[in-house]
């Protein structure tokens, strides 16, 4: 057999179609023109939400592992949380509960005291609930106005709580409701006391925010950051006692005899609902004796004609 009669070609398998560049220019090539015509055209869409479709329970089937670790461990956070507040919540109710039998005992011993030195009970403040109508338009004040009114019994110059503490007085009373202008309104003002030394003094709304104003105190005055305010009560008007504000910041300056105090009310006005009206203090106070008049005075008797002045 000549040589000539075999046959040199590499067989099918081991023959090479184009080079892996070729393939790769080429397949480049197509994949931005069938980008580029989707783009264009979407003609693409179909399939996709055709593959979308099909593989959506697979999704599902793949996420229920994730999402129940996830769960789980939003149950255990969730837990502890639940855990760790229910023993906060504990603690403030114990703390409540021994606060309330002090505040009983501290009201029989004051009961046992008055009966004792033959004095008028205390007063019994009398209170309604009201709702929040809608605040004042003008930007200047701050002016809230309740639902309730004349026809209620709401009197001039009730004060006005929310749970946190005072929050205004009624400066005007229509028949189904009434005007609250707030503390930190400009034009308000409201004795207060200093809960840590017992001085007396005057809390104004600030000129502008939510914030107030202690005015009139000395620069040397003994006044921390932190001190609580409550009212006074020799007002006539709120009970003493409730909780006013607390003092945020001392500016005490060499060149002027007053100290800059501002004071963080207890009561935001923003987001109330509900709030408490109390009837002012002076009505349930005998009325207050009015001075004697003064002896009109004496006219002056004319001189003597010729007498020497």
């Amino acid at each position: 057999m000549s040589l000539g009669t075999f046959d040199r070609t590499p067989p099918p398998f081991f023959r090479q179609g184009p080079s892996a560049l070729t393939k790769l220019a080429f397949f480049s090539a197509l994949a931005l023109l069938l980008m580029v015509a989707d783009t264009r055209f979407e003609f693409a869409k179909p399939l996709r939400a055709a593959v979308a479709t099909a593989l959506l329970p697979v999704q599902r089937t793949l996420a229920v592992p994730v999402g129940l670790w996830q769960g789980g461990a939003d149950y255990l956070r969730g837990l502890n949380s639940a855990l760790a507040g229910e023993k906060a919540a504990q603690a403030q109710l114990a703390a409540q509960a021994e606060k309330a039998a002090r505040a009983d005992r501290l009201e029989r011993e004051n009961q046992r005291l008055r009966a004792l030195l033959e004095l008028r009970p205390a007063l019994q403040v009398r209170s309604q609930a009201a709702e929040v109508l809608y605040e004042a338009a003008d930007p200047f004040s701050r002016k809230l106005f309740i639902d309730r009114g004349a026809t209620q019994g709401v009197a001039l110059g009730a004060p006005v709580l929310t749970p946190e503490g005072v929050l205004g007085q009624v400066t005007r009373v229509f028949p189904l409701s009434a005007q609250v202008t707030l503390l930190v309104d400009k034009d308000a003002a409201i004795p207060v006391l200093n809960a840590r030394t017992q001085a007396r003094s005057a809390a104004f709304g600030g000129s502008g925010g939510d914030a107030m104003e202690l005015r009139y105190m000395a620069a040397n005055a003994d006044v921390q950051v932190g001190d609580a305010l409550v009212t006074s009560g020799v007002d006539g008007v709120y009970p003493a006692g409730l909780p006013v504000a607390k003092v945020a910041a001392v500016e005490r300056r060499a060149e002027s005899g007053f100290a800059r105090i501002l004071l963080a009310p207890n009561a935001a006005a923003d987001g109330v609902r509900h709030v408490l009206v109390l009837e002012p203090v002076g009505l349930q106070l005998p009325p207050r004796e009015e001075p004697p008049p003064a002896p009109p005075e004496k006219p002056e008797r004319p001189a003597p004609k010729g007498a020497r002045r």
